[in-house]
């Protein structure tokens, strides 16, 4: 959610930030937001001077009374009646004016950074560096699902029975490395000075609307029925929510926490779900990073967090690069966006193993989430990192380290979390 001020003061700059996001349809909540904003403070302004008159004239029914001009104080307790009548009916159109500008608002999509791309969708996404050299090795890479099965790493059959589809089970050496590479992850992430955190796995709807857009919680998210919770597609989501109406001191400022959790989603729409393999299933595995800084720290701070990653795939032996997402592929709340993409030697080709983000203000501004500075309390920016996802990030892991005869080598990090196996064997 952006800052009112910007519409009061720049709608133009609010309307074209829209435009560059292919969301004209929004254009209109624009002036509705300036008008609505414009009653709200009308009628805040004429309710303060109701308040002050009413005080006013207060303070002369005791002298009134003393006087013994009872007809005059009683005359002025019926003003006192009416302004109180006034005031309660602004005060009731202020609380509706406020709704009905917080309902427009949240739909009003955060100002993205000038370095930002245009572009209508992911097609326009824009490659910014490689890591590694993306390798094809003479013999065939088969899919993820039939290395996996050749070491009895997975059975899908299973869960279809206990679950339904979109769910499995990773069994032996494929789920020990599976644990690993979150292991190492969070490892690694504490060495960078970040903080370790299992956050709850269901969060409140306030908490939801506080971290994203409706239609994305909409698609991603499952619900509990009869509850005011839902299940979390990110750690992200509950890390965030933590500091939820909080005024964290500036001099704990940068606040770095790492997070590991399970994650839920739905996987519904044009994506749908994989049949045979990992990469789109109702349920993964993650360790995440939340930064929360001063606003002129959270660039350095997203250029720190995407590294992050980068180092950790470079240290699993798989190649990636950076893609900057573009203008209409941001979610309304971020600024700017990059992926962290894996090298694919089966599909020659690389796919999304993590985001890194920055949201400026718009989901403190949401939870309420402050802090308090020389020149008074603001509010915090908010950043988020994708360490490693399994399954995706297994995928990636075992294709680049496939060999001809159906091992999967296991990277040197990983060995120490794996008893000190260095490969896996085809059954």
């Amino acid at each position: 959610m952006i800052d009112i001020k910007l519409i009061r003061e720049n709608k133009d700059l609010v309307k074209e930030n829209i435009k560059k996001k292919f969301q004209d349809e929004k254009l209109p909540l624009v002036d509705e937001v300036y008008e609505l904003d414009k009653k709200y403070r009308e009628s805040k302004l004429k309710g303060d001077n109701l308040r002050a008159l009413k005080n006013s004239k207060s303070g002369e029914i005791g002298n009134l009374m003393r006087d013994k001009k009872i007809d005059e104080a009683n005359k002025i307790k019926e003003e006192i009646k009416q302004y109180g009548d006034e005031i309660a009916a602004l005060e009731e159109e202020e609380v509706k004016l406020e709704a009905e500008i917080r309902e427009k608002m949240m739909v009003i999509p955060n100002i993205i950074d000038d370095s930002v791309p245009v572009g209508k969708d992911d097609t326009e996404n824009v490659e910014i560096e490689k890591f590694g050299e993306p390798v094809v090795p003479k013999y065939e890479i088969p899919h993820h699902a039939d290395i996996i099965a050749a070491v009895n790493g997975m059975d899908k059959e299973a869960a279809g029975r206990t679950s339904g589809e979109g769910f499995y089970y990773l069994i032996g050496d494929i789920a020990r490395l599976h644990e690993a590479m979150i292991a190492y992850a969070r490892d690694y992430m504490i060495e960078q000075g970040f903080t370790y955190a299992i956050p709850p796995f269901m969060i409140h709807s306030d908490v939801v609307e506080g971290v994203m857009s409706f239609p994305e919680m909409q698609a991603m998210m499952y619900k509990i029925e009869g509850e005011d919770l839902y299940l979390i597609g990110t750690s992200e989501h509950s890390m965030i929510g933590k500091f939820k109406g909080q005024i964290v001191k500036e001099d704990d400022l940068p606040i770095c926490m790492t997070s590991y959790s399970p994650c839920f989603r739905k996987e519904g729409g044009s994506h749908g779900l994989e049949e045979r393999g990992l990469y789109r299933v109702h349920q993964f595995e993650k360790q995440e990073m939340i930064v929360l800084c001063k606003p002129e720290e959270a660039m350095e701070w997203y250029h720190k967090m995407w590294k992050y990653t980068v180092d950790i795939f470079r240290a699993f032996d798989v190649p990636v690069r950076t893609l900057e997402c573009c203008s209409g592929d941001l979610a309304d709340l971020k600024v700017k966006s990059c992926d962290v993409e894996a090298w694919s030697p089966r599909q020659q080709k690389y796919f999304e193993v993590g985001s890194c983000s920055t949201l400026g203000d718009a989901q403190a501004r949401r939870l309420g989430i402050r802090t308090k500075g020389e020149d008074g309390t603001y509010y915090v920016n908010t950043l988020n990192n994708t360490v490693v996802a399994t399954p995706r990030g297994l995928i990636a892991l075992i294709e680049n380290n496939y060999q001809e005869d159906g091992s999967i080598l296991i990277p040197k990090v990983l060995q120490p979390y794996m008893g000190g196996k260095e490969v896996i064997a085809p059954k």
